[in-house]
């Protein structure tokens, strides 16, 4: 198939990688747009120039999204190149590629930047090339003609010229020489599209990106090829013979009339027996057991410039040619008729779709005659798919099947989205079972689907053209939150370019109906752990209906490419290598008081409660802390939606480590750190130590300053035995830690295994200094964190306890990023202790009743806390370096009999943004007394904040003493209060996400004066914000001129605009940089949402804002 090291194809995408980028690596398919260089014998120089001021006006620069990933092709946006073929009809060619084979949406800009909307028309499914249709009326100012097709004129030594959109360039000319005709269709990619049946033509002419779909003309103006792709590591391009696009250009203009509102598809006939040919030189098919006499015989029936028969490369399993054609095969004769050129073959195949035709061929020496049916090329190119959950599926097409060797129809995974990606399904895998039930097409695998109720778990088999001997099991988990938009299936409509969504199931449909009012229907068919095969792909990109999303601000085309799947792959095999893992307990105090017992178990559980806890007290030479707090411990494992990445979270899948707090027949609660529950829109699964069972978790609680999360469970949804073995963890909050103090860190292995050490505290108040990451995101402030002499490394995570398996603090994960110079940046985790008494008094909070809003756990509304804060990040400095700033010794000496330990005082660093200590404190002011009273740590601060809560006549300000530029000052500092939700709302708007800044925001210090509540904090691929690059990591404060100071603002905007409106939108980014910019709307694949948790029912809602069909929130 040629050369397969570094051949790409030719349209300049934008969407590369996370930081975007056009290059491509040598064996990846890139899209590319270049014409050649300058070589002038025959024509002369006014001949060029008069034949380019014809062509030039009639070339067009194509700007495409693929609004979804499909067969072939992934979600994302691209630039490339057309040209006018018929002027009067509005029609375009261009490549396959650039059409792309499922939905996409495109302009052209002509010569002098006037833009129209341009509508797919066709794209053949093999060859490379590919028709839009545009409007010739809105095209007002500019004089132009169509480019004639004379594809009989190429020949080697032919000059030409190439005009086209070179590496996003407008217009660019390169010249060239035709050197060959006959060679080889490119190889471009083993799992993407590739060209074959043809010969390509090839000139040294060095085109690049954005030039796929460039004319190669001649001197009088013809276009005798279509510029396809090159070879990225010479100046060789290859180029698209003209005959069979001038076939299917003739059809579209007998069934077409003048451009009118509506356009009428045409039908243009495309036969196939789904075999590969290759054209081998007479030496290699004699070698391949071709007879003299047949040799001299076709020799004499054909040109004399013919050097070659064509030879059987593959057939695809299933297709007609399947065991009736075999690699090596020689081809003679297609009815009678000696063919020894790829257009004559497909000439044949063409016109005889549904027919038999009847073959010669010589294999190994011998003649065979075979009749083969013609199979209709379309009927095996999907045109619909199915998206549910952000995954997109379909029928597998005719070019994945010949790169796979898979039968055509079967259940192609294009996009894995969420449901599948949670699942550890990759890219290109074919489903072949699920729930039990074989699948064989698509719609089997709806009618499965339907049946299936929120949160169930079913088992699904798949195999991957990788490794397609073995099939893979995993487990389904339908979302239990309403993350996507209910199952969809779209259509393409050849008449409009548009691709038509109707809903998979009808309306009383399982699937559509919730699962939350009995969490049981799931839990109580516990899932064994050792039952559940394990598949981890390092290679997953962000999936996401939402298909894959990006955090970083910049234009993606302006960096280096790295593949996104390779770039999302790093971070999931970081996270789960690296897995974050925390415990947390509860309060011995609360156990005796609030602890209810589980109904004694019948004399059979009795037995297997029994076993179970001779297994857990059994290990070998385990430490008592080890057999006390073992069946404390939780396995987490963590998975966030594409759809609503929030608050800056920096991947999809998390693992981690866990311990019960707090264990009634009515809640379970366990503690862990928020490097492994980092948001509230989570999809939490808890597997105990005690008990082999697997449950989903809900997240009730994120400490705004704390690095820690409180997950509730349903107790009921263990099993009785199950719910005996659990038990929740003895806190022993008091007294702290010192340095010098034994203690035991007790952790749990990937294999829910108990691992144990004793260590000794070295520092049991050192404070953490985490800087900001590139993309805001939660890190730890204004804590003291222990340290030990020894532990596991940075991947082990867990409790540390006394000898008797009292709890004294989790040895949690905290995330932070490492920058190597100016642009590099890696995410990085470690592990420190976090006293426990941060998470016992909210336990307590929650278990006696909090004064905040209430939450729907387990069925049951529980008032939580509210937490009060000083939201201003603080520092230590050592007294020696205060005394040379000019801190008094009266203070020094306070500030030393208060803490003779640490001896330091806090100093500011910044103040929260919006904050009410903003604009009171300032960055280097040192934090001396509150109420009169020395501080010298962050827990006094805490104290203090805790004391203005029971306190009835205050108005929730700290009298704090200062001292700023050698000046002792007493300040009235407010103080602000938040709750443990996290963001819970959040809007998708023409592809972006949008929420309220987040305190990781905040905490740079700066808010728009314009309005600070619509701040950007993913954008999608393949969406209208990654065409015009409206991207994240800033905020939106007007549209249309109209201000949106908050969500409700935005929505009321946006509300009122139309699909298809340009909507004039200014943004100011995290570093105060302003920027108005153009977007498109497009409602019909990106309509307005929002999704908001509803605490009442403890759901993630999801709700349609704006849609063509759908105008209300």
């Amino acid at each position: 198939m040629g050369d397969q090291v570094d051949e790409r194809l030719g349209s300049d995408e934008l969407d590369s990688d996370a930081a975007g980028g056009a290059a491509v690596k040598a064996d990846e398919l890139c899209m590319e747009i270049d014409p050649p260089p300058l070589q002038e014998n025959v024509a002369t120089a006014e001949d060029w120039r008069r034949a380019l001021s014809k062509v030039v006006p009639a070339v067009v620069v194509l700007r495409t999204t693929a609004c979804r990933s499909f067969d072939t092709e992934s979600a994302g946006a691209s630039y490339a190149t057309g040209f006018i073929v018929d002027k009067r009809r509005g029609i375009i060619l261009t490549n396959r590629h650039v059409v792309k084979p499922g939905p996409v949406v495109a302009e052209a800009m002509f010569l002098n930047r006037e833009e129209v909307p341009v509508h797919p028309i066709y794209r053949d499914p093999v060859h490379d090339f590919g028709f839009f249709r545009y409007d010739p009326g809105a095209i007002q100012f500019l004089n132009y003609d169509e480019i004639p097709l004379a594809p009989e004129a190429a020949c080697v030594g032919l000059e030409i010229r190439v005009v086209g959109n070179d590496s996003g360039e407008k217009v660019s000319i390169l010249a060239g020489t035709l050197a060959r005709l006959d060679r080889d269709a490119p190889h471009y990619k083993k799992d993407g599209y590739n060209d074959f049946n043809t010969f390509y033509m090839q000139a040294a002419s060095g085109t690049k990106g954005g030039s796929s779909g460039s004319p190669v003309i001649d001197w009088q103006g013809r276009a005798v090829a279509l510029n396809a792709g090159s070879k990225s590591s010479s100046a060789s391009a290859f180029f698209l013979p003209l005959e069979r696009v001038v076939r299917a250009l003739r059809f579209i203009q007998k069934g077409s009339e003048t451009y009118v509102d509506k356009w009428k598809a045409v039908s243009i006939p495309r036969g196939t027996l789904q075999a590969t040919f290759l054209h081998k030189g007479f030496d290699e098919t004699r070698r391949l057991g071709l007879k003299s006499e047949t040799e001299q015989m076709v020799r004499h029936s054909s040109p004399s410039s013919e050097t070659g028969m064509l030879v059987v490369d593959s057939a695809v399993p299933g297709g007609p040619a399947y065991k009736h054609l075999e690699p090596g095969d020689v081809l003679v004769r297609v009815n009678g008729e000696v063919i020894t050129q790829f257009l004559k073959l497909e000439t044949v195949l063409d016109d005889n779709v549904n027919k038999n035709i009847e073959l010669q061929i010589e294999r190994g020496g011998t003649s065979k005659i075979l009749s083969l049916l013609v199979q209709d090329l379309h009927a095996i190119t999907p045109d619909y798919f199915l998206e549910v959950s952000g995954a997109v599926i379909h029928p597998l097409s005719y070019q994945q099947a010949r790169n796979f060797r898979f039968h055509c129809g079967l259940v192609y995974v294009t996009e894995p989205g969420y449901i599948l990606f949670r699942a550890g399904v990759p890219r290109h895998a074919i489903i072949k079972k699920f729930a039990g039930e074989e699948i064989s097409c698509v719609e089997e695998l709806i009618s499965v689907l339907s049946n299936l109720s929120r949160g169930a778990r079913v088992p699904l088999e798949y195999i991957s053209y990788m490794d397609r001997h073995r099939r893979k099991s995993v487990l389904v988990t339908v979302d239990r939150h309403e993350w996507y938009a209910p199952p969809q299936i779209y259509t393409r409509d050849d008449s409009t370019g548009l691709w038509i969504p109707r809903p998979a199931f009808q309306p009383d449909s399982c699937f559509l109906s919730s699962g939350f009012k009995n969490v049981g229907n799931i839990a109580n068919h516990p899932v064994s752990l050792s039952g559940e095969h394990v598949h981890e792909d390092n290679n997953h990109g962000l999936a996401d209906g939402v298909t894959s999303m990006e955090t970083n601000y910049e234009d993606p085309s302006a960096y280096v490419s790295h593949h996104n799947a390779s770039d999302a792959g790093v971070k999931k095999r970081k996270m789960e290598e690296d897995l974050p893992a925390d415990g947390s307990v509860a309060d011995v105090s609360l156990n005796e008081t609030g602890e209810t017992k589980v109904g004694k178990p019948n004399a059979m559980q009795d037995d297997v409660l029994m076993d179970y806890q001779g297994v857990t007290a059994a290990a070998a030479n385990a430490s008592v802390a080890e057999r006390v707090i073992e069946p404390t411990l939780v396995m987490f494992e963590v998975h966030v939606p594409p759809s609503c990445m929030l608050d800056g979270v920096h991947s999809q899948h998390f693992f981690g480590t866990g311990v019960i707090i707090y264990h009634t027949k009515d809640m379970g609660l366990v503690a862990v750190d928020k490097n492994t529950v980092a948001i509230s829109a989570s999809d939490v699964m808890l597997s105990f130590a005690a008990f082999p069972v697997e449950i989903p978790g809900e997240v009730v609680f994120l400490h705004p300053v704390h690095n820690y999360a409180l997950i509730s469970y349903d107790p009921s949804a263990l099993g009785p035995v199950g719910a005996s073995v659990v038990h929740a963890a003895e806190l022993l909050p008091e007294p702290a830690l010192r340095r010098g103090d034994s203690v035991y860190l007790v952790g749990l292995s990937r294999s829910l295994q108990a691992t144990s050490r004793k260590s000794v505290v070295t520092n049991p108040c050192a404070a953490l200094n985490i800087g900001s990451a590139d993309s805001p995101r939660y890190r730890a402030t204004n804590m003291e964190v222990i340290e030990l002499d020894t532990d596991f490394g940075s991947t082990f995570s867990g409790v540390l306890t006394d000898e008797q398996g009292r709890v004294q603090a989790i040895w949690g994960s905290f995330s932070t990023q490492l920058k190597f110079g100016c642009s590099t940046s890696e995410d990085h985790q470690f592990v420190r202790g976090l006293p426990i008494y941060a998470i016992s008094q909210v336990l307590e909070k929650i278990v006696s009743g909090a004064n905040g809003p209430p939450l729907l756990i387990n069925g049951v509304k529980r008032p939580m806390p509210l937490v009060r804060i000083l939201e201003v990040e603080l520092y230590p400095t050592l007294l020696s370096k205060a005394r040379s700033f000019g801190l008094s010794d009266d203070w020094i000496q306070a500030l030393v009999k208060k803490d003779p330990v640490r001896r330091q005082v806090l100093r500011v660093k910044g103040c929260l943004a919006g904050s009410k200590a903003e604009n009171l404190l300032e960055q280097g002011d040192m934090v001396l007394a509150i109420n009169k009273e020395p501080v010298t740590c962050f827990r006094d601060i805490e104290n203090a904040c805790q004391a203005l809560d029971k306190s009835n006549a205050n108005d929730g300000k700290l009298h704090i003493t200062i001292f700023r530029q050698g000046q002792e000052v007493e300040l009235q500092v407010g103080t602000d209060v938040r709750d443990g939700n996290g963001t819970t709302h959040a809007i998708n708007w023409c592809g972006c996400i949008v929420q309220d800044p987040h305190p990781a925001v905040r905490a740079l210090g700066f808010l728009p004066e314009e309005g600070h509540g619509v701040y950007v904090a993913r954008w999608c691929h393949g969406s209208p914000v990654h065409r015009y690059g409206l991207y994240a990591l800033q905020w939106i404060v007007e549209i249309n001129g109209k201000p949106t100071p908050n969500l409700d603002a935005f929505v009321d905007v946006t509300k009122e605009l139309e699909h298809g409106e340009f909507v004039r939108v200014r943004t100011i980014h995290l570093n105060g940089k302003p920027r108005v910019l153009t977007l498109k709307q497009d409602l019909h694949y990106w309509p307005t949402w929002e999704l908001r948790f509803d605490p009442d029912t403890a759901i993630w809602c999801r709700n349609i804002i704006k849609s063509l069909k759908c105008s209300t929130v």
